[in-house]
């Protein structure tokens, strides 16, 4: 593992100061990566601060582990899937919670090793797994769906208004075996795009599939209102449109005391409000971060407070 890259924490001092990390409290990283934000908030938290960190990827437990050695005996790193977070939590002792992070970006050690075929700009197998022992590939999805299939996914997870032209071009070329053959063909059909690589909504979208990374999202954002302590803050950071939607829209319903419709004349669903939303809009990178890190441009953070 030697000479592999440690992820650049993405908004790391907003992250700290929106979830007030304070010495002495619990907080959970459900998105471990190489512990880029943990390292931040054990420093932050200490010296008596405990963080549960949860990864999918063996890879990026290990070098957290190694990452975050010199906080040992206020960490425990979990494997698992963070759409399970309650039950994690509470198997670990975490509940209740000062503090929740949820970073879904995709992490340098994925990105920069080409056999996790996650890149088009690196040659590598069609894999994208964020757990390498999951059952579902990208040449799975690519080699063996029907074209109306593979047209769904692109435009569902990656919005691809071309999605049909590629994937008629994709099932037109199989077998396809290596994620540069996948980015050049999807480059031709594309065309030029003025800001992104021409094969950046493909490959987004194939992960997605692959990771069933949406269905995660969606299971997980309920559970952080049963670990959260009252008080307690959730952070929450987006790197496309599609989570970013999930997350907007689950704090907006969750900051009201009554979600009827519009229509209803008197309120019937008893509900009330959990959340107090701090960010009235997203914190986004700043420009000097852009400069030294251009995988964060589309970076945006929400956080919010459980009442």
């Amino acid at each position: 593992m030697e000479g592999t890259p440690f992820h650049s924490p993405v908004l790391l001092e907003e992250v700290l100061d929106g979830l007030e990390i304070k010495a002495g409290r619990r907080y959970v990283d459900c998105t471990l990566g190489t512990g880029g934000h943990a390292g931040g908030i054990l420093e932050r938290s200490a010296p008596d601060g405990t963080l549960l960190g949860i990864d999918l990827d063996a890879t990026a437990i290990e070098l957290a582990r190694r990452q975050l050695g010199s906080y040992e005996g206020r960490f425990t790193l979990v494997r698992d899937n963070f759409a399970r977070l309650k039950e994690i939590a509470s198997e670990q002792g975490f509940i209740p919670a000062d503090g929740v992070l949820l970073d879904l970006g995709v992490s340098s050690v994925q990105l920069e090793r080409g056999e996790r075929g996650f890149s088009f700009q690196r040659d590598g197998p069609l894999d994208m797994r964020m757990d390498p022992e999951g059952d579902t590939t990208a040449s799975h999805l690519v080699n063996e769906l029907t074209e109306a299939e593979l047209a769904e996914i692109l435009f569902m997870y990656g919005e691809e208004p071309k999605s049909k032209a590629i994937a008629r071009a994709i099932v037109r070329n199989r077998p396809v075996r290596t994620t540069l053959e996948l980015a050049d063909l999807v480059a031709r059909r594309a065309g030029r795009r003025r800001k992104l690589h021409p094969a950046t909504k493909t490959f987004q979208a194939l992960r997605i599939a692959v990771n069933k990374e949406l269905e995660a999202l969606s299971d997980v954002l309920p559970q952080l209102l049963d670990v959260l302590s009252a008080g307690g803050r959730m952070a929450v950071i987006t790197f496309h449109s599609l989570e970013d939607r999930l997350v907007k829209t689950f704090m907006g319903r969750e900051s009201r005391d009554c979600i009827c419709p519009p229509e209803m004349p008197v309120c019937a669903c008893h509900h009330h409000r959990t959340l107090q939303v701090l960010t009235r809009k997203p914190i986004r990178p700043s420009s000097e971060e852009i400069r030294a890190n251009p995988r964060c441009r589309s970076a945006k953070l929400r956080i919010a407070t459980r009442v």
